[in-house]
């Protein structure tokens, strides 16, 4: 993007910044699996989408806009008619040519405007959403759309490339389920697992992480391979990467005791550094793997939701004492049917994906200059 002109202009001379049409509190309303409309609101992850549900549709607010959270400054390109919870603004484009792909350009653009903001709600006045300035691509001084979806559509190529690449690297191609793999979930949706109650003391030993006790900035390396592991509830907890010396073995669980819950609680497949307040969760069985610690991460966060807050923390004892549910055989977890039974759900999540990326890596059909129509050739 060297040969590009670049100019600054007020979020308010390009979008119309709306209130939306009615407030849906989110302690009142029913999200619905079949649900027909996205209730947005100030999450900052899955679109800030909660889920579906089905209200008067006199109040949806239009599609092809931003939804932004007033005193989060998340963002996010709405491509359908919405309903929103509360402090949500909408941001719409006064020029008929934003659209999904060019909003990516925008949004990247947006956030990095917000981002030396503190949150609050007083500081995301509609005023103050207007006057931030953006920095877009421009032709003969105005933005340049043709310039963000051609770049967009080719950042997408790419994108499509190299996700085809690692799903081969990786073997999530397969998504054939073998014979084990659909028994395995047959016995699972028909209700036949035989499950059992542990304790996650009883399964793992739970002590404090080790750690350097230094600075951040003093551990974090720009070249590091080694991971951080911090309170975080996303990206694995990882805050950064570092050079210095793992203490701390792979192959095991980490978790805050400092949360409400089990959020923080992820599988560390490679060796790392702790952090202060994060426990070590080692197996006392030979058979761990990563399916075995997706079992165990899912049951336990759902063992713990709503059952702890910050004035009664999730902490080492919580821990030990937590009881979880899992198949079982002979009163013991069955680990065997465990790693069997995650592989395929797996592979049942992942099918989309590949399906998706295959459909997206598909050249398109040649067009018949003479009928300029499609022409298909004979297999």
């Amino acid at each position: 993007m060297d040969n590009v002109e670049w100019g600054e202009f007020r979020i308010g001379d390009l979008f119309e910044i709306e209130s939306y049409k009615k407030r849906f509190d989110s302690n009142k309303v029913n999200i619905l699996d079949n649900g027909k409309f996205p209730y947005i609101v100030r999450m900052g992850s899955s679109n800030g989408q909660k889920g579906f549900i089905n209200e008067d549709e006199s109040f949806l607010n239009d599609g092809n806009t931003i939804s932004f959270g007033q005193d989060t400054a998340t963002m996010y390109y709405q491509e359908f008619p919405y309903f929103t919870g509360d402090k949500i603004k909408i941001v719409k484009s006064k020029d008929k040519r934003f659209n999904k792909k060019n909003a990516q350009f925008f949004l990247t653009t947006m956030t990095k405007s917000f981002s030396s903001f503190s949150w609050g709600a007083s500081s995301f006045s509609v005023k103050v959403i207007e006057s931030q300035k953006i920095t877009l691509p421009i032709k003969n001084g105005k933005p340049d759309f043709d310039f963000m979806d051609s770049f967009t559509t080719t950042l997408e190529a790419e994108s499509m490339t190299n996700l085809d690449a690692y799903l081969s690297a990786t073997g999530l191609k397969d998504y054939t389920l073998t014979d084990d793999e659909q028994q395995a979930l047959y016995t699972f949706e028909q209700g036949k697992l035989n499950w059992s109650e542990f304790t996650l003391g009883g399964l793992f030993n739970i002590e404090p992480t080790k750690y350097y006790r230094l600075k951040n900035d003093e551990i974090i390396s720009k070249v590091g391979d080694i991971p951080l592991i911090s309170n975080s509830s996303t990206d694995n907890g990882i805050m950064g990467f570092s050079n210095l010396k793992a203490l701390n073995k792979g192959n095991t669980l980490t978790c805050s005791d400092t949360t409400s819950g089990s959020e923080t609680m992820f599988y560390q497949k490679n060796d790392f550094i702790g952090y202060s307040h994060i426990q070590n969760l080692t197996p006392k069985f030979e058979s761990f793997t990563s399916n075995i610690a997706f079992m165990i991460i899912s049951t336990c966060r759902l063992s713990t939701s709503g059952k702890y807050n910050y004035g009664s923390k999730f902490n080492r004892t919580a821990m030990r004492n937590t009881f979880i549910q899992m198949p079982s055989k002979d009163n013991i977890p069955d680990y065997a049917l465990i790693e069997i039974l995650i592989s395929a759900i797996k592979k049942l999540v992942i099918k989309d994906v590949v399906l998706y990326v295959t459909e997206k890596m598909q050249p398109p059909m040649p067009l018949n200059e003479s009928t300029n129509s499609l022409e298909v050739s004979e297999l």
